[in-house]
Parts: structure tokens; sequence; C-alpha cells
């Protein structure tokens, strides 16, 4: 089994890069699962009143938590897709 020396200049690289990688990772947007009205609004370019319609005909799958409207994006996605 061999050794291997660490220097700090090995552990200072090992941080900078470290330090990087996090960064990165925060960066990163993740799209998010649930939508509120107002982003549907305007990912459709609609009104609320359209939207508000097609919840009623249960064209657009909703969820409803306390006083606020959730959509599904992958459900929304598959709406779109039918279009």
């Amino acid at each position: 089994m061999e050794l291997q020396v660490l220097t700090a200049d090995d552990l200072e690289k090992f941080r900078k890069q470290l330090l990087t990688d996090i960064e990165n990772l925060l960066n990163v947007k993740y799209p998010k699962k649930w939508l509120k009205t107002n982003e549907v609004m305007e990912l459709l370019g609609i009104s609320e009143v359209t939207l508000q319609t097609l919840r009623n005909k249960g064209l657009i799958p909703f969820r409803k938590l306390g006083g606020t409207v959730y959509f599904n994006a992958e459900e929304l996605d598959e709406y779109i897709s039918k279009l």
C-alpha cells in the first residue's frame, strides 16, 4: 500500500474545487413541481377567467390547499401537449 503526502497546496485546490461544485449545485434551477394560478396564466398566456373556465370544465387538473390553487407542472405539460 502506497502512502501519498498531501500538501497545503493540494488541500487548497481541493477546497476551491469543493466550493465551486457546491456553488454550481446551488445555482441549478430545478423546475417547480407545483405552480400557482398567476404562474399558469403567464405560462399559457391566458386570463384568470379563462383559467377558471378550464378548471371548471375539468380540462386542467388542480389541487386546492387552503385558499390557494396549485397546478401540477407535469399534468399541465400533458394538457399543453394535447392542444
